[in-house]
């Protein structure tokens, strides 16, 4: 890459780095985005391998209402699905429950069950809120079932369903994850899904943009006068502020440096942190064969790992289920070869619907915490952090400007919430808030100074 310099550097273009690169742009300022990938989205990422649009990475609009992704999806011409269905809404759309035997639930079982969730999350945020640091969330689901009095499998049913909550909204185990870790994911509003894939957005924020890809960043040099982002081959690019998006992960693991550091502020809360690792298992059937249920959950130790399994001909049409594998399951797969994994995956399916079911005809798996430019699925807090500390990761350190999912403390781990943080970092430096919709105008490429 030839000497560049711009107005602004941005790095990494997933939907943080790409929203603040438009946001500047349309600001007037001369910007490039560096990624390290062969491709833009980050962590949202739109796969056609089993002939129809899956997303690997992020799914959902998590809560339309006042969400910006929801009020941008028409202006962008991204169709939406409605699929409400996460760890916080178990009843209200079709769910078949599967008792460790395998067997469906029936009915009245069903709703016990469902209705022993409902008591333990009414009586949750008391327990979190009054929670002595450091507490984790099992320890606070623990004090609610003592409360309660509840014992043996009525009690360890309920454990167990929390912790696939905290391994679906966290990649983490429960007995990691800070008793207030999910106190911002319970979102307001219906849930969206997209059968054209969440990469609509990356290709929509990215139109008009110098993004040059395969560009691993690896330091960043900034002074009062300017930045210096050097690249894995050597090379560098100079501007007066940078904004710094890659994920936690990579932060944590020092890929990328900085001189000086990071200020206090931030260098703290991201040794607090953690970064959660959240897979799927997605495999083409010749035809459906599990039903009308919207997603399929088994109980007890036949599904510690394959506990929930979506149906995502609801969105795309043909025959796929996902299996939706978070925490220590998702890291254990991961050691795992494909052929491995399907064999298992085919097994749970067939203790809860019998023999029959067929080989899968196409199968595609993601390895989140094995991918070296995000090193896991999202964030989490882990048990000590505090909720602010995702803000304070965002604190500013002189001209280096940090965004992303892990440093939007009002919905942290959410693509909405990276969006935002971009916009934050790209209004700190225009001067003014942005709005989101304002995103959807056409931009006018500005050249850069070679």
């Amino acid at each position: 890459m030839a000497a560049l310099h711009a107005d602004v550097i941005v790095v990494g273009a997933g939907v943080a780095g790409l929203a603040a690169a438009r946001a500047l742009a349309l600001g007037g300022q001369r910007v490039v985005v560096l990624e390290a990938r062969d491709r833009i989205g980050g962590r949202t990422w739109t796969d056609t391998s089993l002939g129809v649009p899956v997303d690997l990475g992020a799914s959902w609009i998590h809560g339309i209402d006042g969400n910006p992704l929801w009020s941008l999806a028409s202006s962008f011409g991204i169709e939406t699905v409605e699929f409400t269905v996460g760890s916080f809404q178990f009843d209200g759309r079709p769910i078949a429950w599967h008792a460790q035997s395998g067997a469906r639930l029936s009915d009245a079982d069903a709703a016990s069950f469902v209705a022993d969730l409902h008591t333990v999350d009414a009586a949750l945020p008391a327990v979190v809120g009054s929670a002595p640091p450091p507490s984790t969330y099992a320890a606070a689901v623990d004090t609610v079932l003592r409360a309660l009095r509840w014992q043996g499998d009525r009690a360890a049913r309920v454990r167990e369903y929390m912790a696939h909550r905290s391994e679906d909204l966290c990649g983490a185990p429960v007995t990691v994850l800070d008793a207030h870790g999910l106190d911002e994911e319970h979102v307001p509003g219906d849930e969206v899904v997209f059968p054209g894939g969440y990469a609509q957005y990356a290709a929509a924020l990215a139109d008009g943009l110098d993004v040059r890809l395969s560009s691993a960043v690896r330091s960043v040099t900034h002074s009062a006068s300017g930045v210096e982002v050097r690249l894995e081959d050597g090379s560098s690019v100079t501007a007066g502020d940078v904004v710094v998006t890659v994920p936690l992960g990579v932060l944590q693991a020092g890929d990328v440096t900085f001189d000086p550091p990071l200020a206090d502020a931030a260098a703290g809360a991201l040794g607090r942190l953690g970064m959660g690792t959240y897979d799927k298992v997605f495999l083409r059937f010749p035809s459906r064969f599990w039903g009308d249920a919207w997603v399929v959950r088994q109980q007890g130790s036949a599904g510690v790992d394959w506990h929930s399994w979506y149906d995502m001909s609801r969105v795309t049409g043909a025959p796929v289920l996902a299996a939706l594998v978070g925490g220590a399951g998702a890291r254990r797969l991961e050691t795992l070869p494909d052929a491995m994994i399907v064999e298992e995956a085919v097994e749970a399916l067939r203790r809860m619907f019998g023999p029959s079911v067929p080989a899968p005809e196409a199968v595609r798996i993601t390895r989140w915490a094995d991918d070296p430019f995000s090193r896991g699925s999202y964030s989490y807090l882990h048990v000590g952090a505090s909720p602010e500390d995702h803000d304070l990761l965002g604190t500013p350190s002189g001209r280096v400007q940090l965004a992303g999912e892990a440093t939007w403390g009002e919905d942290p781990a959410t693509v909405h919430g990276a969006l935002l943080s971009g916009l934050r970092a790209a209004g700190r430096l225009l001067g003014h808030e942005v709005d989101p919709l304002a995103l959807a105008e056409t931009l006018a490429p500005v050249p850069l100074d070679h």
